[in-house]
């Protein structure tokens, strides 16, 4: 998993692919590695440091529950 900082109002965009090179967070990699995956994108309502899943099996995507 990968410890994340994250902002209130700010949007993220979880990779749930796998083939982004800037882990845990998107950069469009799936387009052409895994065209029918997209990300998982979210707004936090308060500033937290969270655990993003790295694994991609989570059952609370984005969130790291464990599974790895």
């Amino acid at each position: 998993p990968f410890p994340v900082e994250l902002r209130a109002g700010k949007k993220y965009a979880w990779c749930a692919c796998g083939h982004s090179k800037s882990q845990p967070f998107c950069d469009g990699a799936h387009k052409k590695a895994a065209p029918g995956i997209s990300p998982l994108r979210f707004t936090p309502e308060e500033d937290k440091t969270v655990w993003l899943c790295g694994c991609k099996r989570t059952r609370s995507p984005p969130y790291c529950d464990g599974t790895h």
